[in-house]
């Protein structure tokens, strides 16, 4: 199973946008820690488990191929203050949102229904099913 933390596992055009957002979260006095990018099927799977079948709350509602994650597209963070992840911090979420969204990313938390203030991502226009059809967005390949 892969469900890794690295930039560098995402796609290039992606990649730079992952850390224009870190280095702009940081000059704006915000830490924040990448806490997943690229996951494999299996691990996505295993996320989408969590809360329907197996303990714990549930975090996704994309199971393994779903995801942008799978597709390289998508990256999870979290702001830190003073050393510790500001899960509960509303308002430092959304000024990370609006960063991300000065970088050319999508912000999870702007989502209705399920909003998923860890996620950024950019799929370059494509919807999961172009991604299964072999597309990859060409701008940022």
């Amino acid at each position: 199973m892969i469900n890794s933390r690295d930039p560098k596992e995402l796609l290039p055009g992606v990649r730079a946008k992952c850390y224009a957002f870190i280095a702009k979260c940081k000059s704006a006095g915000i830490d924040v820690i990448i806490t997943s990018t690229y996951r494999d099927a299996e691990s996505q799977d295993t996320l989408y488990r969590q809360g329907r079948t197996s303990p714990g709350q549930r975090v996704t509602n994309a199971a393994g191929g779903d995801s942008f994650h799978n597709w390289r597209v998508a990256f999870d963070f979290v702001p830190i203050v003073n050393g510790k992840a500001m899960w509960d911090d509303i308002k430092l979420w959304r000024t990370c949102g609006e960063i991300g969204r000065q970088c050319g990313l999508e912000w999870g938390g702007y989502w209705h229904g399920f909003p998923d203030m860890p996620h950024m991502q950019d799929a370059g226009g494509l919807r999961i099913a172009d991604f299964k059809a072999g597309k990859t967005p060409e701008a940022l390949a």
